[in-house]
């Protein structure tokens, strides 16, 4: 779904994942839907994005986060 719309170049966004032909990080897009933006406002303020764009990014991250690496977060129960 996110083959190709996500790409990662070390000149571009010190190589973090961005949306392909723009500079705007996987991790923005994330951060802004974390603190509640919706995908609306988040297009309406980059109108060089698609919803498409958006849901790739999503995927992407969630895609990352299914590899068997184990990431401990601060606080938990564990």
């Amino acid at each position: 779904m996110y083959k190709n719309l996500i790409v990662s170049d070390p000149r571009i966004a010190l190589g973090k994942p961005v949306i392909a032909g723009t500079r705007i990080t996987v991790e923005l897009i994330l951060d802004k839907l974390a603190a509640g933006e919706s995908i609306k406002d988040f297009l309406d303020a980059h109108p060089a994005l698609t919803r498409q764009a958006i849901q790739a990014a999503i995927a992407f991250a969630a895609d990352i986060l299914r590899s068997d690496r184990v990431y401990p977060v601060k606080g938990s129960a564990a």
